[in-house]
């Protein structure tokens, strides 16, 4: 996953540098395609491989986690 995630990466942001630097007539829709494969394709693959593995409940404000929190901040002003 992770090299999948680094050659899209690689891969848009070539495609927006050319757009950029490269005097052609579809440089605007390589600029714009490189956004794109940023957007919907590098974000969301990396956003799911970074949180696959976690409980949402953990950061969920909670009455529990509000009290562990509360508990730790007095511990250490102690």
């Amino acid at each position: 996953m992770r090299y999948i995630i680094g050659f899209f990466f690689i891969a848009s942001l070539t495609s927006i540098i050319l757009g950029y630097f490269m005097d052609l007539e579809y440089a605007q829709k390589l600029i714009g395609f490189g956004v794109l494969g940023l957007f919907f394709i590098v974000i969301p693959l990396f956003s799911y491989q970074r949180w696959k593995d976690r409980d949402p409940k953990e950061y969920m404000l909670t009455k529990e986690n509000l009290d562990k929190m509360r508990k730790r901040e007095n511990d250490k002003r102690r």
